[in-house]
C-alpha cells in the first residue's frame, strides 16, 4: 500500500459537492443545530451552572456579551463566559488576544484551555444566531481586515462556534505576541488573508460530512493541538505555512 502523504499544497484534489444555501441542506442543518443546542443546554446545565457560580464567586462577573457580525453581515450579541479582567476589550490589545495574555484571569486560562468559554454561545446557536459549524464570528475590526471579496461572501452562511479557521489557528495568540508588530497589524497582513481562504474553502465545500468532521476535529485540537489532522482528513484545503 502507497503510504505516501498528500502534498498539502497542491489544490486540485477532490472537493465536496458546493451546496447551495437555499437548499434542503441548509434547512436540515438548522433544524439539527436548533436540536443538539437544546440537548447540549439540558445535558450540560450541571457544568454551565457551577462556571456560572465559580466566575459569581470569583470575579462578579458571568457573560461576555458583545456584538459581532453575524449571517448576511447582521450584527448579534455573542455570549461567552468571561475570562478576562473587566474593560479588556478597552485595553492595549482590544478583542484580539496574544499569548500569555495579562488580561486573562487564571480562571479563564482553564476555561480557555478546554473551551468552557464557549458553550453559552449554545445558546446563540438554539436562537438562530449561529451554528455549531461555520466561519467564527468577528468582531468589526477585524472582520475589516478581510479582503473584500472575502467580507462580500464570509457570512453567507451563519457564524459557527467552530470551523476550519478555528482549527488551522488554534495558535492565533501566539501568532500575534510578536512584539515588533501590533496585532492588528499582525492580523490584518497575516492570518485574515489566509483564515479567510480556509473559509471560502468550507463554503465550497460544506456538506454534513464536512461538518462532522470539524465537530471530531476541534475535540481532538482541545487535546493534541499541534496535530496536522485536519489536512489528512481535507487535503483540498489551504495549508498553512507560518
Amino acid at each position: 500500500m502507497d503510504s505516501k502523504l498528500p502534498d498539502f499544497n497542491q489544490k486540485d484534489f477532490h472537493t465536496f459537492p458546493r451546496t447551495d444555501n437555499n437548499s434542503s441542506y441548509s434547512r436540515r442543518k438548522w433544524v439539527l443545530d436548533a436540536f443538539f443546542a437544546a440537548f447540549l443546554l439540558v445535558l450540560l446545565f450541571p457544568l454551565l451552572l457551577f462556571t456560572t457560580i465559580l466566575l459569581f464567586v470569583l470575579n462578579r462577573q458571568v457573560l461576555y456579551s458583545k456584538p459581532r457580525i453575524g449571517f448576511n453581515q447582521k450584527p448579534f450579541t455573542i455570549l461567552k463566559f468571561v475570562t478576562m479582567i473587566p474593560n479588556s476589550h478597552n485595553m492595549t490589545y482590544g478583542t484580539m488576544t496574544i499569548g500569555n495574555d495579562p488580561r486573562i484571569t487564571p480562571i479563564g486560562r482553564i476555561l480557555r484551555k478546554f473551551k468552557i468559554d464557549e458553550l453559552p454561545q449554545l445558546w446563540n446557536v438554539f436562537k438562530g444566531n449561529m451554528s455549531f459549524v461555520g466561519p467564527r464570528p468577528l468582531d468589526k475590526s477585524e472582520f475589516d481586515c478581510y479582503p473584500q471579496h472575502i467580507k462580500d461572501v464570509i457570512y453567507t452562511v451563519k457564524p459557527g462556534i467552530t470551523g476550519v479557521g478555528s482549527i488551522v489557528f488554534r495558535n492565533e495568540d501566539k501568532i500575534l505576541s510578536d512584539p515588533t508588530v501590533s496585532p492588528i497589524s499582525l492580523y490584518k497582513q497575516k492570518i485574515a488573508p489566509h483564515k479567510g481562504e480556509l473559509e471560502l474553502w468550507y463554503l465550497d465545500n460544506q456538506s454534513f460530512y464536512v461538518d462532522l468532521m470539524i465537530l471530531l476535529l476541534t475535540g481532538l485540537a482541545i487535546f493534541v493541538p499541534n496535530n496536522q489532522l485536519i489536512y489528512r482528513v481535507f487535503p483540498s484545503l489551504p495549508f498553512k505555512k507560518f
